[in-house]
């Protein structure tokens, strides 16, 4: 096989980035069909490129197969967060979470409180998906009821999920950064927290400080009438808080994402039929209870569900799609992960990101090239695994060579690879994040300030040479010499 040039690699993300920017323009959703396509344009040139290297169809394939396996747990996910949010809003869970959740924030400390609690929540699952997905969905209806801009909310809502997913032992990227770099995981974490500690200290200043100067005294709705038209419609029950404790108890056990979802998605739809019998007949239709609980649980579990209040606020709250309206998000992730397994099976993601290794000279040069790196892998593979592993295999020598640590790396990796992936609309976590809080992506990035401070900070650090970790060459004694030659 040929080794593509770098011009004939940047082809494919040139004519991309050509479509990606028209569609902007031309269509009303891009997500419906405009940018799936045009991922999956973009990969038949990778392929007619690839052919003329000299790579045969069974290869690519094989490495289209094998990318596409590896975004299917995120696929299977995303579907079960769909049928799970279906399930949370006919039994009451999420409209109750925002119920009392309006009676105990304040307005001027929300930002910042949606910070903490996401948080502390992703840092006690880690995971930022079962994060914004459960806890999220209902800070995101106080912070509409409080009459803040949704795009705001989402940003502060991914700014601690993330910080959460970022710091925890339990985090799979948290897992994966050091197993790449070579270092431990508690070191990775002790590490970590050189440029995650300011990172978080700046994004929640900054969220306070929008807190207190924020006109959403003009733009909100009465909070009472809010909490009317959920109480006038759902048994508000606090009993209904037991769902989510006892899925936030199984994820912390280590018990794997998808089951864990799934007893979550269940319990939904159990504490539905028990607490909310006029919703069941609502949806399910009159006649046997038992028939309208089976009929609208599982119309929650796939379908579009949608209750009427008096109140237009509300009645955004109160509606969701099930795994149904998870397909175009799933569809877009496949498309990505073909035009990523058609670049690397070509070899022309490789050949793109060589000159950047090459000319990293110095420590904050290598670092930056390592950012750069993972950003660029987030958005061309469109997988935030991929921008940890690929960069991860490709700059552990370069790191090791200037005598880092492998600490250094894994921090790097993790300060850009995981931080960035949830920017990129078309990436599995941008994707996912977008229809999960209905919010598009490029509209809740400028919010993001923890996920946006962190790959600079990582950056500024190494540039100023703030507590870099060298690999310091063991001091030989005569005792150790002595017992060498024993």
């Amino acid at each position: 096989m040929k080794k593509p040039g770098l011009l004939t690699a940047l082809i494919p993300i040139v004519i991309l980035i050509v479509l990606l920017t028209s569609n902007v323009f031309l269509f009303d959703d891009v997500l419906e069909g405009a940018n799936q396509i045009s991922l999956l344009l973009a990969a038949s040139v990778g392929i007619v490129i690839a052919y003329r290297l000299g790579l045969k169809w069974d290869g690519i394939r094989h490495r289209i197969v094998k990318t596409i396996g590896s975004a299917m747990p995120s696929m299977l996910i995303l579907l079960l967060i769909g049928s799970l949010a279906g399930t949370w809003l006919i039994s009451g869970v999420i409209p109750v979470m925002v119920y009392y959740g309006l009676d105990i924030i304040n307005p001027k400390i929300f930002l910042l409180t949606a910070v903490v609690v996401s948080s502390i929540i992703s840092l006690v699952t880690g995971s930022s998906w079962s994060t914004v997905a459960t806890i999220g969905v209902a800070l995101l209806g106080i912070g509409r009821a409080l009459g803040f801009n949704e795009p705001l909310v989402a940003g502060a809502i991914i700014s601690g999920a993330y910080f959460g997913d970022k710091m925890s032992p339990l985090s799979d990227t948290t897992n994966l950064a050091p197993a790449m770099a070579g270092t431990d995981l508690f070191t990775h974490i002790k590490y970590m927290t050189y440029t995650t500690v300011p990172s978080l200290l700046i994004t929640l200043i900054i969220f306070l400080v929008t807190g207190f100067t924020y006109n959403y005294e003009t733009q909100a709705v009465d909070v009472s009438v809010v909490q009317q038209a959920i109480e006038a419609n759902f048994n508000t029950s606090p009993w209904l808080f037991l769902v989510p404790v006892l899925l936030f108890t199984i994820i912390i056990l280590k018990t794997p994402p998808l089951p864990s979802l799934m007893i979550g998605t269940l319990l939904g739809g159990l504490f539905a039929i028990i607490f909310q019998p006029e919703i069941i007949h609502n949806i399910g239709g009159e006649g046997s209870y038992l028939k309208a609980s089976y009929k609208g649980v599982m119309q929650a579990m796939f379908g579009d569900v949608t209750l009427h209040t008096q109140n237009a606020s509300v009645d955004k709250l109160l509606s969701t799609s099930g795994m149904k309206g998870m397909l175009n998000t799933v569809w877009l992730i496949l498309s990505a992960m073909i035009f990523g397994g058609v670049m690397e099976a070509a070899g022309l993601l490789e050949r793109i990101t060589r000159p950047i290794v090459e000319r990293a000279k110095s420590n904050g040069a290598l670092v930056a090239s390592t950012v750069v790196s993972c950003i660029f892998f987030n958005t061309t593979a469109s997988d935030q695994y991929i921008s940890i592993v690929v960069p991860g295999r490709m700059f552990k020598a370069s790191f090791a060579k200037r005598g880092l640590k492998p600490e250094v790396l894994s921090r790097t990796l993790e300060d850009s690879g995981t931080m960035t992936s949830v920017l990129i609309p078309w990436n599995t976590c941008g994707a996912t994040q977008a229809k999960v809080l209905g919010v598009g992506t490029l509209a809740y990035l400028p919010y993001c300030y923890f996920n946006l401070i962190s790959p600079i900070m990582t950056i500024l650090v190494a540039w100023l040479n703030i507590k870099i970790r060298r690999i310091e060459k063991p001091e030989v004694t005569k005792n150790d010499n002595t017992i060498a030659s024993q």
